[in-house]
C-alpha cells in the first residue's frame, strides 16, 4: 500500500495519555499528533527520534496528524495499528501471501459470534476468518506479540479455535511493521496468557502467519513470511 498523501516529518518529543504525541516538525513547529498504538511501544519509542505523521482534513478531529512511523536503528517501524488490517485486505485480494491466495471474496470487519474479526475470506471451498495484529515488539533476533497484556487478542484466538472447530480455516497473521527481525514468538514473559492460548490454537489446527513488512515514507510493502517459535 502507498500513501495517498505526502507525510509530514518531524521529531517525537513524547507520547503520553497513550494516545497523544507531541512531535517538533521541521518547521520548528511543536504539534500534537494522535497515535492509534494502545501498547507499550516497548522498543519503538525514543525521545528525539525522527517520525512520520500524516495530515487529517477532519474538522471533528481534535488533532491535526496521525503518527504513522519511528526510525530506530536505522530502520522504519509501522507504529500505526489500523494499517494493518488495511494491508491484509490488499493482500489477500491481489494474492501476496503465499499460502493465503486463490480468494475470490474478502470482506473486512465480519462480526461472528461475540467477536468481529479483521478479514473473512472465502472460495467455492471454503470460508477463511483472519484476525490481523501488528506486531513491533523486537527482542534480539525476535519479533514478539504482545507488548502489554491484551484479553482482547486472548478472546479473538478463542474464537479462532471455535471457528476451527467449527470446519473453518482459521488463520493469525501477524503483520511485523519493521525489518530488523528474523523470527517471531508470543512474548511470554509480558503475557503468559496469551502466549498459552497461541499454543492452545496453533495445536487446534490455527494457522500462524508473521509477515515481514517495510516501511517507507512512501508506503508499506509486505516482504517474507518469517518463522515462528511459539
Amino acid at each position: 500500500m502507498f500513501f495517498n498523501q505526502k507525510l509530514v516529518h518531524g521529531r517525537l518529543i513524547k507520547r503520553y495519555k497513550r494516545f497523544l504525541t507531541d512531535v517538533k516538525l521541521d518547521d520548528g513547529a511543536e504539534v500534537v499528533a494522535h497515535c492509534t498504538n494502545s501498547g507499550s511501544m516497548k522498543s519503538c519509542i525514543e525521545e528525539g527520534a525522527e517520525v512520520f505523521l500524516s495530515p487529517v482534513n477532519d474538522p471533528k478531529r481534535k488533532t491535526r496528524f496521525t503518527w504513522e512511523m519511528i526510525l530506530i536503528n536505522g530502520g522504519w517501524v509501522g507504529i500505526h495499528t489500523g494499517r494493518p488490517n488495511q494491508l491484509a485486505v490488499e493482500a489477500v485480494r491481489n494474492d501476496e501471501i503465499p499460502g493465503l491466495t486463490g480468494y475470490t471474496r474478502v470482506v473486512p470487519e465480519k462480526k461472528i459470534h461475540d467477536s468481529r474479526l479483521d478479514v473473512m475470506a472465502q472460495n467455492d471451498e471454503e470460508t477463511c476468518f483472519i484476525e490481523v495484529k501488528n506486531v513491533t515488539l523486537k527482542e534480539g533476533r525476535y519479533a514478539l506479540f504482545p507488548d502489554a497484556v491484551t484479553t482482547r487478542g486472548r478472546k479473538h484466538l478463542e474464537t479462532l479455535i471455535r471457528l476451527k472447530g467449527e470446519g473453518y480455516r482459521a488463520v493469525m497473521l501477524y503483520i511485523i511493521q519493521r525489518m530488523d527481525v528474523e523470527v517471531f514468538a508470543p512474548a511470554t514473559e509480558i503475557d503468559p496468557g496469551y502466549s498459552e492460548t497461541l499454543k492452545k490454537a496453533v495445536n487446534a489446527g490455527v494457522e500462524v502467519f508473521p509477515v515481514q513488512a517495510e516501511v517507507s515514507p512512501e508506503g508499506i510493502v509486505l516482504r517474507d513470511v518469517l518463522p515462528f517459535e511459539i
